[in-house]
This record gives C-alpha cells, structure tokens and sequence, in this order.
C-alpha cells in the first residue's frame, strides 16, 4: 500500500474515533494485519515481530477485560459475581467486537496483505475483533488507561444494551417468542461464494411478529444475526422484554 494512502487510512480513523494519537506509528501497527506486514518491507526497525498488531491485540485484551470488569463492578452493584463473570464474557467476545467494531466501518482501515484481502479477511470477524483489540492497546499506551476507558466506553458501553442482546439472541429469541406461543423457525434462503469465503442467508419469520433476513459466513452466524434483527424489531414494537404480565 502506497504511503500516502496508509497516511490517509491513519488520519481518517483518528477523526473517526474521536481519539489523536501523539505517536501515529502505534496506531499503524495496530491496524496491521500479519499479512500485510510480512508484504511490506520496512526498515525502520529491527523487530519484523513487532510490525503487526498482534502484541498490540494480546495488550488490547487485558485492558478491555480490566475495564469491562470495572464498568460491571460499577454498574451493577447488586450483580453476583457469577453473572458478573458471564456478561464480561459476552462484552469481551469475537462476536460483541466485531459488532463494535463494524458500526463504525472499522473493517475498511485494517491493513491486509493481498491474499488476505484477496480471501475475504476483511470481512473476517477475528480479524476486526483483533484489530480491535490491537487499537485499544495502542490507546492505552499512547494514552494512559483514562484514555483508553474513553475509548472503550465510546465505541462500546454506549451500546451496552445492543451489546447484551446481541450476545445470545436465538436464546433471547426463543424465549421470547415462547412466551407469546410460538417457535421461531429458521430458514436457509442462499449459499454462495468459493469455498474459503462462503456467505449463507438465513431468513427467519413470524407473521404479525417480524420477517428479517441476515448473512453470514456460517450458518449459525447468520442464524444468530437474523435472531438479533428479530429481536430489535420487537423490542420497537414494544414486545421485548417481555412484560411480567405474559
């Protein structure tokens, strides 16, 4: 990639963000994928190693889990610590990132090599969740831990309650439904693209209730869309949660 394009990506992910990096190479290497970083041949270091984002992601890791932990500790003084360890697992996962992550069209500044590019990486989950990840350690150490909370409330906790319905929506969805009397029903509708980037289309229907479709490269992926398209629909309506009187 042409340096003025990799210069271009830079500054329009930081008015993006909300956050300026006083060292921009940290956020270079955070949105560098393996693939693209063995492409380039670089000379400005000695440590080829340190050219990707993943020591960035593995520090990017600890510090979302740290302050998932204490937004939880905080916001729920009267959770258990069972719960407590069950919604961070669900706030932290490849899933919840990679919706963070996608509302903000973050998949199209993560530097890829050709044939990752070429494959579908940049519509691969784990790797916007990495980048991510890799994106709040750059953060927290061009920043300090306030910054990097900012961050994270910002592009996360925000959203915290599409987040917490997001994390397991064909449970959420079943439930639901069970309470008015009905089963939900998924149908696959296609399956297209080569073998190593296969997009499947599921579509799930209620009538009176909702009609969404969604896609994803497994089936249970776009199960699980599908399932939390549903859900919103009905929470819109009104109809989710549902009321104590049911």
């Amino acid at each position: 990639m042409a340096k003025k394009s990799v210069k271009k990506t830079i500054e329009e992910f930081q008015e993006l963000s909300g956050y300026k990096f006083s060292d921009p190479q940290l956020l270079l290497r955070a949105l560098s994928h393996s693939s693209f970083a063995n492409e380039e041949r670089r000379t400005d270091t000695k440590n080829r190693k340190d050219l990707n984002n993943e020591r960035l992601e593995f520090l990017g890791d600890a510090v979302l889990e740290l302050a998932t932990s204490r937004y939880i500790f905080l916001t729920y003084p009267d959770m258990r610590e069972g719960e407590m360890s069950k919604l961070r697992a669900s706030i932290v996962c490849e899933k919840t990132l990679n919706l963070c992550a996608k509302k903000i069209n973050f998949q199209k500044f993560i530097l890829l090599g050709r044939g990752e590019e070429c494959t579908g990486g940049r519509k691969r989950p784990s790797i916007i969740s990495d980048a991510f990840e890799a994106v709040i350690g750059a953060v927290f150490l061009d920043g300090g831990l306030d910054s990097a909370l900012k961050f994270i409330d910002d592009h996360i906790f925000k959203d915290i309650d599409h987040i917490t319905l997001f994390s397991d929506s064909k449970t959420a969805l079943q439930e639901c439904m069970q309470a008015y009397g009905y089963m939900v029903e998924y149908k696959d509708t296609d399956e297209k693209g080569p073998a190593h980037n296969r997009i499947f289309s599921v579509r799930a229907v209620c009538e009176g209730y909702f009609d969404v479709s969604a896609s994803g490269h497994t089936k249970k992926d776009a199960q699980q869309e599908c399932a939390y398209r549903a859900l919103l629909v009905l929470k819109e309506k009104g109809l989710f949660p549902v009321s104590k009187g049911k």
